[in-house]
């Protein structure tokens, strides 16, 4: 026998009479259209259009106050606010700026897949804009009754009200840009930011540290969600959900980054910032959340997608279909490959780069959409054919983390022809060989060379690598090289959360010491990560505050710390301002040589159409392959460039003399060192003026250090200004 879930009645309403009120303030109520989705702003008014199938009857409500009660009502007539599966209706009067929810009422048949309840308010899944108020409260969102005044409420935005001032999007290259990834809270929340009070933690607060990023040298910003979250979606509820992966209003900037309590003014804020950074030349990358929501599974709240059609939202499980499928580790999956859900996020998608002008898109577990509604792996996925092959994204870069929480590992056999790929082998890989690992030096020649072993495309653009050592999950830089485990207590979890294999060393001692000489290595092992990150092949991402060694005390998954502990210290700016340089130099030096702007992987093509790249070991062109090998250098080279370079890695516990080699068909003679991480400030990374010819056929590398030479082509070199000194 079907269980229908008692509704709520006529006479439990609360607010004003509706007919007398609605035409006191001259609003008129007419049938409306089911197409635009969400809330479309006309001369006249709005329309309004959500889409549910089974529901029995839909309300529209009205809100001035986000914490206040409602009103107005408006009922939907099937008869004539119904258009198949879409609920529409048209009120005059309308503005910009105004608050409104759906309450959806229906069965409630949770082992059918069915979770009405007409008792909640519902976010606008197309909504632009949401207010959270004083009083949101995420529990009351579950169970039974009324969650009115407690509830997240959506806002009319009209995209079209806002001067660009000529704006567009920058389109760089990956073969030309650096990425950094930030977190729009963090990067401007700590009380030594020095932002103008009331701006902490905001998208305006962050405009001020744009000349910080320009300075910097990277050419991408990617942004932690700012989709809007749900930051009450916590383990621990006394903790906040920091980073920001719990999303429920898809298209609506996160209202908590702003530093206004208007929902225009919120948009606007974000777009400010883009057109700021656009300014200063640097991309705007979001990291985008299509695989769940914060809704959770059969046991969270009913926020938006639940109460208005489960059914086609979430992927259920086959024989119980009060359960979620959670290929995401967090609850419940969206059905990605639905058509429903699939034109969410096409038209989410265009939105960003059409409205709000951003650049690209980072895919949170990017694989869990190549998944059916049955939950299998396609071969062809619909969504993500979908993303790749739209006109209005056709600029936009596209990133995927290809893998997802339930062992779905697509790295290197990612679909398509333009995805670039999050590349977490680069990552341990490189860890692994600084920190003194075993069986490393073969795999590691593969990530140097963007990785051709994992995408086995030849003619692949290299450039569609993401390398990183570091990002948001897991150690920053400066705990890869200070910790060996995780330290995760004040998550309150007991330690159990977050990754075990971290292929970290903390050189000697746990945590923060003060022995000079194993800081003195802990940096020499930054800058050992940081420089073979930015002389490999492949898009170099930096994690934000890594070129200052921000720590989060050991912990690996701070999630939920929205404090100190992963808030950027700004006085490491100053504190570590020698490594800040080093930093600047390395990006620099990326951007400005050809060798890493190549589009074919080197080796990759005969017709010298890519460069070169010749192995060696301790012996010039005698590569030490073995598993016990904690040495290798190599040349790039390339007839139609002015210079070769030569990188070399000690990752032995002591120094080695390394032979120079000589190549062949180069007209230079002279080698020149780039820098040298075993030395101090300024001459490990010296001006290009200052750089010191090296004359000897052997260069002593000191040990756990990395070493860079360059050659310059005889009739090149004498507008170096390249002084000469023995070593």
């Amino acid at each position: 026998m079907l269980q229908v879930k008692p509704q709520v009645q006529r006479s439990d309403l609360e607010g004003t009479n509706i007919k007398s009120e609605m035409k006191k303030n001259n609003l008129i109520v007419l049938p409306g259209k089911s197409y635009p989705l969400g809330a479309t702003v006309y001369p006249d008014g709005v329309n309004f259009s959500i889409f549910s199938r089974n529901c029995d009857k839909v309300e529209l409500l009205f809100f001035d106050d986000p914490d206040g009660r409602h009103t107005h009502i408006i009922e939907l007539d099937p008869k004539v606010n119904q258009t198949f599966y879409y609920w529409h209706v048209f009120v005059t009067g309308i503005k910009p700026g105004q608050l409104y929810g759906y309450r959806v009422h229906g069965p409630y048949i949770p082992e059918k897949g069915l979770r009405f309840d007409g008792q909640k308010l519902l976010l606008d899944p197309y909504a632009k804009a949401v207010i959270a108020g004083k009083h949101y409260d995420r529990q009351a969102a579950r169970g039974p009754g009324k969650n009115l005044r407690k509830a997240m409420k959506s806002a009319v935005i009209d995209p079209s009200e806002y001067d660009w001032e000529g704006d567009q999007p920058l389109n760089y290259p990956f073969a030309k840009s650096v990425i950094y990834e930030l977190h729009v809270g963090g990067f401007t929340k700590h009380p030594n930011a020095g932002i103008t009070p009331g701006k902490e933690g905001t998208f305006a607060g962050l405009i001020e540290k744009i000349p910080y990023l320009k300075a910097l040298g990277i050419t991408s910003v990617e942004m932690m969600p700012v989709q809007q979250f749900d930051p009450q979606d916590v383990y621990n509820p006394a903790l906040t959900n920091y980073w920001g992966y719990s999303p429920i209003a898809l298209f609506a900037p996160h209202c908590y980054y702003a530093h206004a309590n208007d929902p225009v003014a919120i948009v606007n804020e974000f777009r400010d910032l883009v057109k700021a950074l656009h300014k200063a030349g640097i991309e705007v990358i979001l990291d985008v959340v299509f695989n769940h929501t914060a809704e959770g599974d059969e046991n969270g709240p009913t926020l938006s997608f639940k109460g208005l059609e489960n059914r086609a939202y979430y992927m259920l499980q086959e024989r119980d279909k009060s359960k979620y499928a959670n290929f995401s580790g967090t609850g419940n999956t969206l059905n990605a490959n639905h058509s429903i859900m699939r034109r969410m996020i096409m038209d989410c998608l265009r939105y960003w780069v059409s409205e709000m002008h951003v650049d690209g898109f980072r895919f949170d577990l990017a694989s869990a959409l190549s998944r059916s509604e049955d939950g299998e792996p396609l071969a062809n996925p619909p969504i993500l054919w979908s993303i790749e092959s739209d006109p209005v994204l056709a600029s936009a870069k596209i990133i995927a983390e290809a893998w997802d929480a339930s062992g779905l590992y697509q790295l290197g056999t990612f679909v398509g022809h333009k995805w670039a790929e999050w590349n977490g082998r680069y990552r341990d890989d490189v860890r692994r060989f600084v920190k003194g690992d075993l069986h490393v030096s073969q795999n590691l020649s593969q990530r140097l060379l963007g990785s051709p072993d994992l995408f086995r495309q030849i003619i692949r653009d290299p450039n569609r690598s993401i390398n990183f050592v570091t990002c948001h999950d897991g150690f920053t830089l400066n705990d890869v090289v200070s910790y060996n485990h995780k330290h995760n207590l004040k998550n309150g979890e007991k330690n159990r959360d977050g990754h075990d294999y971290n292929f970290s060393w903390n050189c000697g001692a746990e945590g923060p010491g003060k022995d000079k000489e194993i800081e003195k290595l802990r940096t020499r092992q930054v800058k050992n990560l940081l420089t073979i990150l930015m002389f490999s092949q492949g898009t170099p991402m930096l994690l934000m505050g890594d070129e200052v060694r921000r720590t989060q005390h050991g912990n690996n998954n701070a999630y939920c710390q929205d404090n100190t502990t992963s808030w950027f210290d700004w006085d490491l700016v100053e504190k570590e301002k020698e490594l800040l340089s080093f930093t600047r130099k390395l990006i620099h030096f990326n951007l400005s040589h050809k060798f890493f702007q190549e589009h074919y992987h080197w080796n990759g093509r005969e017709d010298h159409q890519s460069s070169k790249v010749f192995w060696h070991g301790v012996k010039a062109f005698e590569p030490d392959w073995s598993d016990h090998s904690h040495a290798l250098a190599y040349t790039l080279f390339n007839r139609y460039y002015s210079e070769c370079l030569h990188v070399i890695m000690n990752a032995y516990w002591e120094a080695m003399d390394f032979e120079i080699p000589s190549i062949d068909g180069f007209e230079g003679k002279k080698w020149y060192r780039v820098l040298d991480t075993s030395l101090a400030y300024p001459d490990d990374f010296p001006d290009l003026d200052e750089m010191q010819e090296i004359r000897r056929p052997k260069y002593r590398v000191q040990a756990r250090s990395v070493v860079v030479l360059k050659q310059i082509r005889e009739q090149t070199k004498k507008t170096n200004g390249l002084k000469g000194n023995k070593r």
